[in-house]
């Protein structure tokens, strides 16, 4: 199975072209932020998902989500364990009921904006 950075990266482009281009390059400045990293998955799933159900109501457009790369940690175990379970869970998250109504695009942050660390959430329009 692939990784999260490339199921992340194909899917398809629903807002327009040009401003996604720009996105990438990290040219768009995000209007909020909210840094996960540290936080539990109890801790942020509730907090993700305020944070967007408000920047939405706010007509914010662009905002960028802080998960952290994850621990590297010695495994012995026959199961792999994934690397940066915010990381996996917050596209997820994304796709479900509340947040699948107010989000148009999810795509990895640009190396100034956190890198693979970091995700790009485009809102719907209010």
């Amino acid at each position: 199975m692939p990784g999260i950075s490339e199921r992340v990266a194909r899917q398809p482009v629903k807002m327009d072209k040009k401003a996604f281009g720009r996105l990438k390059r990290g040219k768009l400045v995000p209007e909020g932020k909210i840094d996960l990293h540290g936080m539990t998955l109890d801790q942020a799933h509730p907090a993700l998902t305020g944070f967007l159900l408000r920047s939405h109501s706010e007509g914010k457009r662009l905002v960028l989500v802080i998960t952290g790369k994850g621990k590297t940690k010695y495994d012995e175990g026959p199961i792999p364990t994934r690397r940066g379970v915010l990381k996996h869970n917050v596209p997820h998250w994304l796709s479900m009921a509340p947040l699948a109504g107010v989000v148009l695009q999810v795509s990895e942050a640009h190396l100034k904006h956190g890198g693979s660390g970091a995700y790009y959430v485009y809102l719907r329009r209010h």
